[in-house]
């Protein structure tokens, strides 16, 4: 390998910092001929990314990337954006050939204030580890999330979980399966129903594994994009992003949120 060669993983935080900095050369690192939007309120292949970036306000655009992953062609990154306003998101690129081919996202408005816990949307961790444990740790949270918020098998849930240990950075939760327990009962007290209904994808570096998932949220149909540091075996800390997912009267593309 070529030492002066950029890594996939370097080539997606470039191209969303160029969003900020208007460089040039990472918009190279998309295929100019094969580029498949699926965030729905853009249109399609480069053409779509540069109108996109065309409605931004002048120095508008502030990125700052706090984790990024690589999952074999895949890689997904965690960004605290400043993106048509504050926003918290999770991008993943798909790349054939070194070029990004690809691109998910998921965006939710960043709150004023940190969570029951003092915990942002972006803090904690970041430290990568247990590389060796990357295909075990995506079982583990694979199954978390079909048998717990799927299937609603509540009997397994303290099971996934080292007693009260567990980091939240939902910005309505606090920390704790305790925290997750009040969120869940007030939420049902108010009539707000969150439904997962499917598993779409799993991605994983180490510890960290994010799923993406698709239901609904106060009775909107809703993408859940859900990243869990595993620690030992069982989940330790979540951070998350809920997007609702526009009408289709509404896409700019026919390639589908997931």
């Amino acid at each position: 390998m070529n030492t002066t060669e950029i890594s996939n993983k370097k080539k997606a935080v470039a191209l969303l910092k160029s969003i900020e900095t208007g460089a040039q050369e990472p918009v190279s690192y998309i295929n100019p001929n094969k580029y498949i939007q699926h965030n729905l309120s853009i249109a399609d292949g480069l053409a779509g990314f540069g109108a996109l970036l065309a409605q931004l306000p002048a120095n508008s655009a502030k990125l700052n990337t706090i984790r990024a992953f690589q999952d074999g062609d895949f890689v997904f990154t965690h960004t605290d954006y400043n993106f048509f306003g504050p926003k918290v998101g999770f991008d993943i690129f798909r790349f054939e050939d070194d070029k990004i081919v690809e691109h998910w996202d998921n965006l939710q408005v960043k709150p004023e204030s940190n969570n029951p816990s003092g915990h942002s949307m972006i803090d904690g961790t970041t430290e990568i580890n247990d590389l060796d444990k990357t295909n075990e740790n995506k079982r583990v949270v694979k199954n978390f999330v079909e048998d717990i918020l799927v299937n609603g098998k509540m009997e397994k849930l303290t099971g996934y979980f080292d007693g009260d240990n567990y980091i939240q950075h939902n910005p309505q939760i606090a920390d704790g399966l305790s925290g997750l327990g009040k969120a869940l009962e007030y939420m049902a007290s108010q009539g707000i129903t969150m439904k997962y209904n499917k598993v779409h994808r799993v991605l994983g570096e180490g510890n960290f594994i994010l799923v993406v998932s698709e239901g609904s949220f106060a009775d909107k149909a809703t993408s859940f994009y859900d990243l869990f540091r595993v620690e030992n075996g069982k989940i330790a800390e979540h951070w998350d992003v809920i997007e609702t997912i526009a009408p289709a009267e509404e896409h700019k593309n026919t390639n589908g949120k997931f």
